[in-house]
């Protein structure tokens, strides 16, 4: 029996990357959409993290007929009431880059001081599949907002979001050592397990 395809179904480059590293080795045929580029984006209007994941994954599975994977992932920042949250990726607008969203956010956050500048990574992973297959894996990592960016890794908020325990960015650290630690590591280390018990079932 060959590789079954499975979709990430992204076109961020950094994100695909990191899933493709955690599922490398299972025996999918892994695509993303880069593969369907006829396929328009999903609007992400869902009121919380799961429902944006699921939208995403059940278009997507509904388009191709292929297993497939989606998240929606964003940073909460304690001192702005949660923000910007599921709006994490259209914060400066729709258009803006990573470096325009940092500015952004250190801006509004220019006169909070250090023991309020508590914030999280907050990442769903949703699977969806034939046969009513439906599965939800959450990550979460807790850390605390800079006021500076530090570090050239990882992409979006890396470079300002502090892991504590570590002292450092997410952008200062290696792909394998973020992946330990990250909202996204941690979900797609539940979704890999479940892939491995799914895989071995359908044999």
């Amino acid at each position: 029996m060959g590789s079954s395809p499975l979709l990430i179904a992204s076109r961020n480059p950094g994100k695909v990357a990191e899933v493709r590293a955690f599922l490398a080795d299972l025996d999918f045929d892994l695509r993303d959409l880069g593969a369907f580029p006829d396929l328009p984006d999903v609007e992400e209007t869902g009121a919380s993290f799961a429902e944006n994941a699921l939208l995403k994954a059940r278009f997507y599975h509904q388009r191709t007929g292929l297993l497939t994977v989606a998240d929606d992932s964003g940073l909460e920042v304690d001192a702005l009431g949660g923000e910007p949250g599921l709006h994490s990726a259209r914060f400066a607008g729709p258009r803006a880059t990573d470096a325009e969203r940092i500015a952004r956010l250190l801006e509004r956050l220019k006169e909070v001081p250090e023991e309020r500048r508590s914030a999280r990574f907050v990442c769903v992973v949703a699977l969806v599949g034939r046969d009513g297959l439906e599965k939800t894996f959450t990550g979460i990592c807790e850390g605390r907002i800079r006021r500076e960016p530090a570090g050239t890794n990882g992409f979006g908020y890396d470079p300002i979001f502090e892991y504590p325990p570590l002292g450092k960015t997410f952008a200062e650290l290696s792909r394998e050592e973020k992946a330990a630690i990250s909202h996204r590591g941690r979900a797609l280390r539940q979704l890999r397990e479940f892939l491995q018990q799914w895989k071995a079932t359908e044999r």
